[in-house]
């Protein structure tokens, strides 16, 4: 049932679907979700980024072949072995602080061919 609405961002709900009108997240249609994340060269790319936040880094995650509710569990698991805090925006997943050595060790014992991309 779509709505004839051009709403693309809320800040209460995040992003929203063009043809259903709902939440990514509670999309109805699930194009959104599939066009969302492109699919990958099987390769898990682990990088440091601090731009856009204030001069404090934080290590990316990207390239999961994983679905949204496995991604929050595997984030979970790697934000409690580093530690720290963390997120999952739009398939990449950023633990905070420089966590790249370990993370690449966990990820590479749970079968993932892993790769530092960046300086």
């Amino acid at each position: 049932m779509a709505r004839n609405s051009s709403l693309v961002y809320s800040t209460d709900a995040g992003r929203h679907c063009p043809d259903c009108g709902r939440p990514a997240a509670a999309c109805e249609c699930k194009r959104h979700a599939l066009a969302a994340r492109p699919v990958g060269d099987g390769i898990v790319r682990l990088r440091r980024e601090t731009k856009g936040r204030g001069g404090k880094g934080v290590t990316l995650i990207d390239g999961l072949p994983l679905q949204d509710d496995a991604l929050l569990t595997l984030a979970r698991q790697l934000k409690a072995r580093c530690g720290t805090g963390g997120t999952v925006k739009e398939g990449v997943i950023e633990i905070q602080g420089d966590h790249r050595a370990l993370l690449q060790g966990l990820l590479e014992a749970q079968g993932y061919k892993v790769k530092l991309a960046g300086g």
